[in-house]
């Protein structure tokens, strides 16, 4: 098995961060639900601002306030207004790789989605391997 992309969201903006919490990233459900990122689910956070990286676990916010709050130890991370990619993973095995489409949502600063696209792997003809970045979200349960 390895480890691949399953869902991306790519230059949100962190609205706050609350040091004195149990832990975890605070995410708008609207955004999960787009990304399909799940609550209590493992993700890395990249800082684009400081170059830092960790891991922690989702959990919802308000719907519709767009928010990304680093909690707990995850709040030393970043500042306010820094840019972050959240970035949720899958292992699966090698051929499971077609069949994946991991959805990517870009932001404004604001937090509103600038674009939607999503990521498609594949094999071709000859066995090696191809690699697309496709505008708009996948068709069907992908």
């Amino acid at each position: 098995m390895r480890k691949f992309v399953a869902a991306k969201l790519h230059g949100i903006t962190v609205t706050d961060a609350d040091l004195n919490y149990h832990g975890s990233i605070t995410l708008d459900p609207d955004h999960c639900d787009e990304a399909r990122i799940f609550p209590m689910e493992f993700v890395e956070i990249w800082n684009k601002a400081t170059g830092s990286r960790i891991s922690t676990y989702v959990i919802y916010g308000e719907r519709g306030t767009r928010c990304c709050v680093l909690n707990g130890a995850a709040a030393r991370t970043c500042q306010v207004g820094d840019e972050i990619i959240v970035c949720s993973s899958a292992y699966i095995e090698e051929h499971q790789m077609v069949n994946i489409k991991p959805r990517v949502l870009t932001f404004h600063p604001d937090n509103s989605i600038r674009e939607r696209m999503f990521y498609e792997g594949g094999i071709n003809d000859d066995g090696t391997m191809k690699f697309a970045v496709c505008k708009g979200l996948p068709r069907g349960n992908a």
